[in-house]
């Protein structure tokens, strides 16, 4: 049996801030359990909630040296959907309201956590095969163990992976004090290793010394080798393209399942979607004031208001939007003050048309999955996307920019052929957008056929984290070979 540690920041039910949680705290559960072991460990954070405290059991203590500092490490576990979690204690690192703070404080931070994982192995007596490590909070694990722990037999033949979630978050800070904080090797702070552009680099470092590197869409796989989105590494990802690949992330289809969710109004199968979705939508449209018909164009959005997921393209088309096509909009999420103002003045402008929720609802995000006609994601990157999975698991059709996992997931539609499951447009501009969604609305208005054809294409689609999982296991056995 293969022996896994999933090494990361935040995983659900524990901890989470965004899709890195559903990463890792989802994909072991989905592992052949006959023939892989896969155990997940993350800091024990103050800011986790407290109903999960009982179910912790302490196992160890023992104390890590960072450079001249000596620091308490405690290892606690808990089982949770048959996945063992452990826990890294230390309540001067991990103390505070949330698991992330500023940039100087959190590079000491996960070097603490990073080499607290390699040390800890021994005590909780799980010697892995494979060490899987996630962005750029865990990216000195590998350089930890081929370092500091390199002598030691106990670790040798361990391989590891390290996964990129968003190149955009490096764990940059300045040189000589990443050098102080971490105690590794001063050689190693050089433009092959571990400095990039004058500052040390945790993500560089994860990709110069993991056995393997992965992202989270074969599509971002190859957009960070290129200088638009390479984030500065792009050098380096070329150079690494031998080990680096993608696998595409998945959804729980146990959670997000139309015929039993409990969130929304009515429930619905593959059979049943026309009129599940008619009455979901009626009672979406009623309960966020909006005029209820079922005609009208009902477009949802659930998201972080950011540049990085559209939103600037989004607020510059509303005008018209709303101006020329019966629309009604949907928005969920908090993000920058601009959009969310924007969002609030349109609302007040066009009640009956635009309902925007400021704030997270895990029940309002299910409603709006459910009851919408379509769904729009124009970010301008996107690592993976879960959202337009999510949309078309309850026949809500996508519409994206072709770009990361969006791409890969989301094909266009087209009308000759009678294939596709949403709508795509390729360039970051607003026009493009505000045409896709005149196209869609123009489908889904004159040729019911085509659009209920798109939506059962869509429904049809497998994005459950059992194809994600097979990925791994097969690069887990190359690994170990």
């Amino acid at each position: 049996m293969k022996r896994v540690l999933f090494v990361t920041s935040e995983a659900v039910p524990y901890m989470k801030t965004g899709g890195l949680a559903d990463v890792a705290g989802q994909l072991p559960r989905y592992f052949n359990r006959e023939e892989y072991d896969v155990r997940v460990i993350l800091p024990k954070y103050a800011c986790m909630d407290e109903k999960f405290l009982p179910d912790l059991e302490f196992v160890c203590h023992f104390y890590v040296d960072l450079n001249w500092r000596r620091q308490y490490a405690g290892i606690y576990t808990a089982v949770y959907n048959g996945v063992t979690y452990y826990f890294v204690d230390n309540e001067f690192y991990f103390a505070g309201n949330q698991p992330y703070n500023n940039i100087y404080e959190d590079v000491e931070k996960f070097a603490f956590f990073s080499k607290a994982v390699v040390q800890c192995l021994p005590y909780i007596d799980f010697a892995p095969h494979v060490i899987h490590c996630h962005d750029w909070q865990t990216g000195l694990v590998p350089v930890f163990l081929k370092t500091s722990f390199g002598w030691d037999a106990y670790y040798y033949g361990i391989r590891t992976v390290f996964t990129i979630h968003n190149l955009k978050f490096q764990g940059r800070w300045k040189l000589q004090e990443v050098m102080d904080v971490t105690g590794l090797p001063a050689q190693i702070f050089n433009d092959r290793e571990l400095e990039a552009y004058g500052e040390a680099n945790y993500l560089k470092g994860g990709v110069v010394y993991a056995d393997a590197v992965t992202t989270v869409s074969p599509t971002y796989a190859r957009e960070i080798r290129t200088q638009e989105g390479g984030e500065g590494l792009d050098g380096l990802l070329n150079a690494r393209s031998n080990v680096l690949s993608g696998i595409l992330n998945g959804l729980d289809y146990r959670e997000y399942d139309p015929e039993t969710d409990p969130y929304i109004h009515t429930n619905y199968n593959l059979r049943k979607v026309i009129s599940g979705k008619k009455a979901n939508k009626a009672a979406l449209q009623k309960e966020m004031g909006l005029s209820v018909s079922s005609g009208t164009f009902l477009l949802g959005m659930v998201s972080r208001m950011t540049d990085q997921k559209g939103f600037s393209l989004v607020t510059a088309i509303l005008e018209e939007l709303l101006g020329s096509m019966d629309v009604q909009l949907v928005v969920l999420g908090t993000g920058e003050k601009q959009y969310e103002d924007s969002f609030y003045y349109f609302q007040g402008r066009y009640p009956d048309r635009v309902a925007a929720k400021i704030g997270y609802s895990d029940e309002l995000a299910h409603k709006i999955y459910a009851s919408c006609d379509a769904f729009a994601m124009p970010s301008m990157f996107e690592p993976c996307g879960l959202s337009q999975m999510m949309a078309m698991r309850y026949g809500t059709v996508p519409i994206v920019r072709e770009t990361g996992g969006l791409k890969d997931t989301v094909e266009p539609y087209n009308e000759y052929e009678g294939t596709g499951t949403g709508f795509s447009f390729a360039n970051y501009q607003a026009q493009e957008l505000l045409a896709t969604i005149r196209y869609a609305r123009n489908v889904y208005s004159t040729d019911v056929n085509a659009w209920r054809g798109i939506i059962r294409r869509a429904m049809q689609q497998d994005y459950s984290w059992d194809a994600s999982a097979r990925a791994y296991e097969r690069l887990y056995d190359q690994l170990c070979d």
